[in-house]
């Protein structure tokens, strides 16, 4: 009977980080598509899209080592993802409307990353 808690500790860790890498995962890919959408659809600089578009291409870098689960891509991306926050606040802040919308949603998904993969690389020390 003692093994078995163990085993039970080990699979309830191993369910966390599978469910913090699947996150981690979802957060970044919701990231970039939202630059995306904004940038060429939702609330473009300038009518019918910018090249401003082309702030998503540094989010799909990491994607690859973040599906691997190494920690090391989690540490840098959560350093990236800083980026996009401040981003974020900043056009929340000088922008109206649907943009400042926009905004706020990069604001939440950039937190919800940075929470993920500091989780994520916590648990795999």
């Amino acid at each position: 009977m003692p093994r078995a808690r163990p085993a039970a500790r080990r699979n309830r860790r191993e369910a966390r980080l599978r469910l913090a890498r699947k996150f981690a995962a979802a957060t970044l890919l919701a990231l970039a598509l939202l630059c995306l959408a904004w940038e060429l659809w939702l609330a473009p600089l300038r009518p019918g899209g910018s090249l401003l578009a082309l702030k998503a291409l540094p989010l799909l870098l990491p994607l690859p080592g973040i599906l691997a689960g190494l920690r090391r891509t989690y540490l840098w991306a959560s350093l990236l993802v800083l980026a996009y926050f401040a981003e974020g606040v900043m056009r929340a802040w000088s922008e109206g409307g649907l943009a400042r919308g926009l905004a706020a949603a990069e604001i939440a998904l950039s937190l919800a990353f940075f929470a993920a993969a500091l989780a994520y690389a916590r648990r795999t020390r």
